[in-house]
């Protein structure tokens, strides 16, 4: 069985905190190379850790909002302008994704999203609970706690016989339970160390949960300042800029 390359290349939340990145998780898979959200500066973070922008067959979207998503229209005009990429580009997302694409473009570059890429550029948009294959990655989307403007997602993801399971940003949910059970790899959001707050997840109730979960390996992520303060504190893996491990 090959073994997956996990790369964090933005850790953080969406205000900087820790000076980390915003959410930008690169998986390569033996047939698929890509990510998991695509925060503003996730340009930035592939510059800085050598990935190479064109390697990226798919963009996979936990949810609309900017430190998440909003690094797609600078993503876009690399490719046509500085990386002249051709192969095809893959977005999946929620629903709502292809119309949310067009208007963050048009706010940030007005009339880009008008201009006839080099390259396909094809918007999946993901059904609850019904797992849909691209390039070869079967992908499971639950509907978390999280509001958005369109739903938010957490994802479950196989490739090379492997499981990954990614939070999104959310609230403690049951959804969480079918999403990550025996996952060999589940990546949480632990916004707070122990602070409960609506539509955020804190490390806390996340270990509460965890003889439920039962992932094989656990690493947290989008940590405030509150619980970057508290990592001594922590009895698991995680996440930081530039981490790179295999599953």
């Amino acid at each position: 069985m090959e073994m997956i390359q996990v790369r964090f290349l933005g850790s953080g939340d969406a205000f900087g905190s820790g000076g980390r990145l915003q959410t930008c998780i690169c998986i390569k898979a033996t047939n698929c190379t890509f990510l998991i959200d695509c925060g503003a500066s996730s340009l930035i973070a592939m510059r800085r850790c050598g990935v190479v922008p064109n390697d990226i067959d798919m963009i996979l979207l936990t949810h609309l909002h900017g430190d998440h998503f909003g690094g797609i229209p600078f993503f876009v005009l690399d490719a046509q302008l500085i990386s002249k990429r051709s192969r095809p580009l893959v977005i999946v997302g929620p629903p709502g994704t292809k119309r949310r694409v067009v208007e963050v473009m048009e706010i940030f570059f007005p009339g880009s999203s008008q201009i006839q890429q080099q390259f396909s550029l094809d918007i999946h948009e993901l059904a609850s609970d019904q797992p849909q294959t691209v390039n070869e990655v079967i992908i499971s989307s639950y509907r978390v706690q999280h509001p958005a403007g369109d739903s938010s997602l957490a994802l479950r993801i196989e490739c090379n016989g492997k499981i990954i399971t990614y939070t999104g940003d959310t609230e403690w949910t049951e959804t969480l339970l079918s999403a990550a059970r025996g996952a060999d790899l589940l990546i949480a959001e632990a916004y707070f160390f122990e602070k409960q707050v609506k539509f955020h997840l804190d490390f806390h109730t996340l270990m509460a949960h965890l003889d439920e979960l039962q992932p094989k390996r656990l690493i947290v992520t989008h940590m405030s300042e509150d619980m970057l303060a508290r990592l001594e504190e922590i009895s698991c893996e995680c996440a930081e800029d530039g981490k790179l491990i295999e599953v």
